[in-house]
């Protein structure tokens, strides 16, 4: 299982100790093109955090543009954290996504 989000973020450090999962911190470790593209496909818009700091420090012309580039430069837009098990993935750590996971 692998925990994709920062090492700050108060959610992904709680679904690392929940889980003991490895965490795949995308600001020291980019996503490839490949794996925003697969997180695109399963989340779509709901993969950008419009409420994050540094979705409300874009400009107009910023927040218009193509969504995975905008997640390739600025990986703290990604909404996390996103979990991969046996190829599945979810996204955040909401009760119904730890049901899922089995660790409600």
């Amino acid at each position: 299982m692998k925990i994709y989000g920062l090492k700050t973020c108060d959610t992904c450090r709680k679904a690392v100790k929940t889980s003991g999962a490895a965490l795949v911190d995308v600001r020291e470790n980019p996503l490839t093109a490949a794996e925003l593209e697969r997180f695109w496909a399963a989340f779509g818009e709901a993969l950008v955090n419009r409420k994050s700091t540094t979705w409300r420090g874009l400009s107009e012309a910023e927040r218009a543009g193509e969504p995975l580039a905008l997640l390739a430069e600025h990986p703290t837009l990604m909404k996390r954290p996103v979990v991969e098990r046996d190829g599945q993935l979810w996204l955040g750590w909401g009760p119904e996504v730890r049901a899922e996971l089995g660790f409600a």
